[in-house]
């Protein structure tokens, strides 16, 4: 192997070795994790694949991604068997043998022997460590890890289960990999807006990120269209705790500024978790009568820790008999509206107000789909209405695009928006 030279190391990538995840059954997860972790010491991820269990595919992502940046994570593909071949792969690449460390297959013929059992011959594959490199300890499993400098890259190997992957990623990032990214590090923030479109985001946005590009300082922006809402998600780099944190602050406020009350968390806090603060913050409770979302609402407000203290209950009053029996909507309104309607959100609010005493009331009516729509009450058509106290009724119609899931989504979305706008505007 050629003498490698010590620089530091900025960007990643990180290479998921795997056939099961190109399938439609498992998702590789650790990505985000890695990411998290790098991005901690000041190592941006800049790139991540996920590649089959394959000798050349593997050596072909590896050797490009490390013509690309300064560290390869590999996850996968170090277990005993046949298609485990991540190990033979990254050797190919370096050019380096492997060779069997006999203190590794002591500690797999132990944890076998912990069991009662005897070590399969295939598991002295999982002892081979590319000539040069570290192992890394697996504490949680047979497969250990390894970590490898080359030319003044870093190439890191690692196992896919989580609970293994994790410890030794840490491990590292607290020593050798923090220690040679440098003394920079990447700051973060996210914010998040309802209420417009991904590009109406962008027109409002768009002149303040060019004056970023061109600062100091730059601040790199993503604009990303989640269900429900647009995120803007901001990160730089700097040497200095305090600037890197001044900077990013002054940028959401900025943001903020520009976009106004559309912007809902610039925390990281999901929808419900805003207006479970707000409700908790000024001492009030909410119920909801719930028809095409079928009990969506109450379940997202109450998958908040604590939300007992705010959340009364309510019901799912799925047909026009429960509409009329259990949130008291009068019948001549039903037949005079239809249970689609405007009419028949206020009084599905008003009625499960009156029946269980809350500050805040919804209601929520529409078609989540795929049939029962017409040309006057569209698939997506939703009726909400939102009362706090005793200000009037809001009410909003809704015309959402999507399957029967995004629907439903949609309409609790703009359902807890509608709360966290009123309860602001109460203020």
């Amino acid at each position: 192997m050629e003498q490698d030279f010590l620089t530091s190391l900025r960007t990643a990538e990180v290479i998921a070795v795997g056939s099961e995840l190109l399938g439609p059954t498992r998702v590789d997860t650790n990505s985000l994790y890695i990411a998290e972790e790098l991005g901690a010491v000041g190592i941006q991820l800049v790139a991540k694949m996920v590649v089959g269990d394959h000798l050349e595919r593997i050596a072909d992502a590896c050797r490009g991604a490390l013509a690309r940046s300064d560290v390869v994570v590999l996850t996968g593909g170090l277990g005993p068997t046949d298609d485990d071949l991540t190990r033979e792969a990254v050797a190919r690449v370096l050019g380096v043998p492997l060779v069997e460390d006999p203190a590794i297959t002591r500690r797999i013929e132990a944890r076998f022997a912990r069991r009662g059992l005897r070590m399969p011959e295939i598991n002295r594959r999982q002892a081979q460590v590319l000539q040069g490199a570290r192992s890394l300890d697996n504490q949680n499993g047979t497969a250990p890890g390894q970590f490898i400098e080359y030319r003044g890259k870093v190439v890191v190997l690692l196992p896919g289960p989580p609970r293994e992957l994790q410890p030794m990623l840490r491990a590292l990032c607290a020593g050798v990999l923090g220690a040679r990214a440098g003394d920079e590090r990447i700051y973060r923030a996210t914010l998040f807006v309802t209420g417009r479109s991904e590009s109406h985001v962008d027109e409002a946005v768009q002149p303040i990120y060019a004056r970023w590009r061109e600062a100091p300082v730059p601040i790199e922006t993503t604009i990303l269209a989640s269900p429900g809402q647009i995120e803007l998600h901001l990160s730089l780099r700097s040497r200095e705790a305090a600037d890197g944190a001044r900077l990013i602050r002054a940028a959401l406020d900025e943001l903020e500024a520009r976009l106004g009350e559309d912007v809902f968390s610039t925390d990281g806090r999901s929808m419900e978790q805003v207006v479970g603060d707000l409700l908790r913050a000024r001492g009030l409770t909410v119920a909801a009568a719930e028809s095409c979302t079928g009990g969506l609402l109450l379940s997202r407000l109450t998958d908040v820790p604590g939300s007992s203290a705010y959340v009364a209950g309510g019901a799912v009053v799925y047909s026009n008999a429960l509409k009329t029996g259990l949130a008291g909507v009068p019948a001549e309104v039903l037949a005079a509206h239809g249970a689609v309607s405007e009419p028949v959100a206020a009084a599905l609010a008003e009625g499960i107000r009156d029946r269980t005493g809350s500050d805040v009331a919804i209601g929520i009516t529409g078609i989540a789909g795929p049939g029962g729509g017409s040309v006057e009450k569209p698939v997506g058509m939703v009726a909400i209405g939102v009362l706090v106290r005793a200000d009037p009724v809001r009410i909003r119609t809704f015309h959402f695009v999507g399957g029967r899931a995004q629907i439903k989504f949609f309409a609790t979305q703009a359902a807890l928006d509608m709360i966290r706008r009123a309860l602001l505007a109460a203020n």
